[in-house]
């Protein structure tokens, strides 16, 4: 179960449409994107990272993706989301 944090809630409106991509990565890090339209129609955006336990590891969310469709900024938030995930795990291993 995912501990979310403050930026989740604040960003969450489940009466709005929305799209989701959960991953879980091989170390068992998950992954949560999530884009929506405003009430006005632009591209929002939420990225999730979290440890196996569930513990939050990094939240973002943002409130416009001027430009882009729900599809193309579900596609660079899974990236961002991943590099996230990626360097937090390399930067455990310098630090060990």
């Amino acid at each position: 179960m995912r501990i979310r944090g403050d930026v989740f809630w604040n960003w969450a409106d489940p009466t709005l449409h929305h799209r989701t991509h959960d991953e879980n990565l091989n170390d068992g890090t998950t992954i949560d994107v999530q884009v929506r339209l405003s009430r006005l129609g632009g591209t929002k955006m939420f990225i999730g990272v979290y440890a196996r336990s569930g513990m939050m590891l990094h939240e973002e969310a943002f409130d416009s993706r001027p430009g882009e469709s729900m599809t193309r900024a579900l596609a660079w938030g899974v990236g961002l989301a991943r590099r996230l995930a990626m360097e937090r795990k390399t930067a455990e291993k310098d630090v060990a």
